[in-house]
């Protein structure tokens, strides 16, 4: 087995008060870097202040790094990176300590580490313990598995889309309790990637299909709607431009899952999905974070 301790590593940490200029800054650092001379992990907090962390595998040029975080987020920011060296440690020890099941209703999302843990009487999810996000550990996955699951009391919906599916726990979930086909898609390969082998993982490849797709323009959206239920937990944004394009592939009183919110984006999500036939039926909110449950009244 492969050591899973990491050599000591340099790192950059720097704050952005706004979501255009977090993902300016991180695209323009990804373009700059060969693969495998940085890892870079951005992360909205509840406050709507976005903290980004470049790690390195050798030390950096501050002043380069400087320099490019200044010509996309302006010269205070790039003023602010904090330059230091994160010690050698054992990564995924650490990340079991803190990934602890998660329960969400019937569903339980777990590490491979506590596969014994998941009561009998739960439907178990497993990622790994390196994806933190999208494990339900995050406020939004877990509003969203607590809305599935109030909803598949009462409804046994035909066709379901995960719309921006990340790690898969969306789609495994909807699989997983109703044993129909479910498509999952997200815009990113990465995540794509990342998704499938968690369908697999969780041996759902027989009922979950995941795509690569911007929006709603892959050919398989077309195929498989109207759609009975829709989960899109994204961001604020994207959620408002899907309005349009998410209603006009529902059925006749679909329901819609939509989170990724802070719970002052809330209002601004809920007038654009009004303006195209939803109403809000239900409002989760989890650590400054907003889940909503809509239905189409078309």
């Amino acid at each position: 087995m492969s050591s899973t301790i990491t050599p000591a590593t340099h790192r950059a940490s720097f704050a952005i008060g706004g979501e255009p200029t977090a993902k300016n800054v991180v695209d323009l650092l990804t373009e700059s870097f060969v693969e495998g001379e940085a890892a870079i992990a951005a992360f909205e907090r509840p406050d709507g202040v976005w903290d980004i962390t470049v790690h390195f595998a050798d030390a950096p040029d501050q002043t380069a790094i400087r320099e490019l975080v200044g010509l996309a987020a302006g010269d205070n920011v790039a003023q602010s990176i904090i330059f230091d060296t994160v010690e050698a440690m054992d990564w995924v020890k650490a990340a079991l300590a803190d990934l602890v099941p998660v329960p969400a209703g019937r569903f339980t999302v777990h590490g491979q580490h506590d596969r014994a843990r998941v009561p009998p009487n739960k439907l178990g999810i497993e990622i790994e313990a390196a994806l933190a996000f999208g494990t339900g550990h995050h406020g939004t996955t877990r509003g969203c598995l607590l809305l599935l699951d109030q909803v598949l009391k009462a409804w046994y919906p035909r066709r379901v889309l995960d719309l921006g599916t990340g790690t898969g726990v969306l789609a495994i979930a909807a699989a997983k309790a109703l044993r129909r086909a479910v498509l999952a898609s997200d815009i990113d390969a990465a995540s794509v990637r990342v998704a499938r082998d968690n369908v697999r993982l969780n041996q759902t490849a027989d009922l979950v299909q995941v795509i690569r797709a911007t929006g709603f323009a892959a050919p398989q959206f077309a195929a498989r709607s109207p759609f009975d239920l829709v989960l899109a937990n994204v961001l604020a944004n994207p959620l408002r431009q899907l309005a349009g394009p998410m209603a006009r592939h529902l059925a006749p009183s679909a329901l819609v899952i939509l989170s990724g919110l802070l719970t002052s984006q809330t209002a601004g999500v809920i007038a654009a999905y009004r303006a195209r036939g939803l109403v809000p039926l239900r409002h989760i909110r989890i650590d400054g974070w907003s889940s909503l449950l809509l239905r189409n009244a078309g």
